[in-house]
């Protein structure tokens, strides 16, 4: 059986002027970098309820944390847009062919943004992409399909994928090995499968992000949290052992560095830490609300009190934190 571990990449060399363009200033936090860069269903499903001024999915209430409105949607779609320019502006990893006429499956699409643009790049595939929240857009291209579903009930698909793909669940799968034995269940011979997904735990290489900071103690709480919840927030690191676990071979792992924040003196880098930063900014209240609110019991005035301490501190330049993205693929024995 084919099987290669991944290497610890070694640390990200730090820009010492710790600017996003040339000219700019090195002192004060991103906030002018920040400035620049961001600029029919039935009832039962889109009877969307509303928490802290947060609007969240209807189906299967309470399953997943983060909100599904129009702010969480943006977010996601810089999320997107992070994991593809990590990927040197690749949608995917997995050696699946490119003119053969193959079924895709989309675990958890979100906004369909990944389907979408699978659908431009693979005319002649036929994608289908679901989600707890219909949110997708209408106006896709003709090979891109989306449905509302819970990946972890019982799938019920009438043909087997070519090509299954699973990006950014952490802390929204109960049992991540059912999940990957369903993929390898509903999958062709010979096809693949994919996941995408981060290790939570912030750190830096260089010790910039104290163990007392704000930050890292608002990691720690969430982290805790989720996993009081049932719902592992750092798959990343185990995807690789579940998917083996499932009989899946010829098995890749590879891990990349996310910075939070331009500081990396690479430019490619530097501008993926600043759509990690974005995405971290953006979504503070939703990844702290339901889970400090309803898992830990805390006031929601204590939560605002907190996540302002901590956009302060990531917005902060002498803090050079950063997370682990985690790629898995893998293929199903052709007999």
């Amino acid at each position: 059986m084919a099987y290669t571990s991944a290497a610890q990449p070694g640390p990200i060399e730090i820009d010492p002027d710790n600017v996003l363009n040339d000219g700019g200033s090195s002192l004060g936090d991103y906030g002018d970098e920040l400035a620049s860069f961001t600029t029919s269903l039935s009832p039962s499903v889109t009877n969307y309820p509303t928490e802290n001024g947060r609007r969240y999915h209807a189906f299967r209430p309470g399953v997943y944390i983060m909100p599904n409105d129009e702010a969480e949607q943006e977010r996601l779609d810089i999320t997107h847009f992070l994991f593809k320019k990590a990927l040197g502006d690749k949608l995917h990893l997995a050696p699946i062919p490119q003119s053969a006429d193959i079924k895709i499956l989309d675990i958890g699409t979100g906004t369909g943004i990944w389907a979408i643009e699978m659908g431009e790049s693979y005319p002649t595939a036929e994608i289908l992409g679901n989600d707890l929240s219909p949110v997708q857009p209408s106006w896709v291209p003709p090979n891109v399909k989306f449905e509302v579903d819970d990946v972890e009930s019982a799938w019920a698909y009438a043909k087997p994928f070519d090509y299954i793909f699973c990006r950014y669940l952490c802390s929204a799968i109960k049992d991540w090995p059912g999940l990957v034995r369903s993929t390898f269940e509903n999958i062709e011979r010979g096809g693949w499968v994919e996941f995408q997904d981060f290790n939570l735990q912030y750190y830096s290489d260089d010790g910039t992000l104290k163990d007392e900071s704000d930050t890292a103690k608002w990691v720690d709480i969430l982290l805790d949290a989720s996993r009081r919840n049932g719902r592992e927030p750092s798959p990343g690191p185990l995807i690789e052992g579940w998917v083996k676990d499932a009989g899946f071979t010829n098995i890749r792992h590879k891990i990349v560095k996310l910075p939070i924040g331009p500081w990396a003196k690479d430019k490619q880098k530097k501008e993926v830490g600043l759509f990690n930063l974005v995405q971290i900014l953006d979504g503070l209240e939703g990844f702290s609300y339901r889970l400090l609110t309803q898992v830990l019991g805390w006031e929601l005035q204590e939560v605002d009190v907190l996540i302002a301490k901590v956009r302060k501190e990531l917005k902060s330049k002498a803090v050079h934190a950063q997370i682990d993205m985690h790629i898995v693929w893998g293929q199903k024995p052709e007999a």
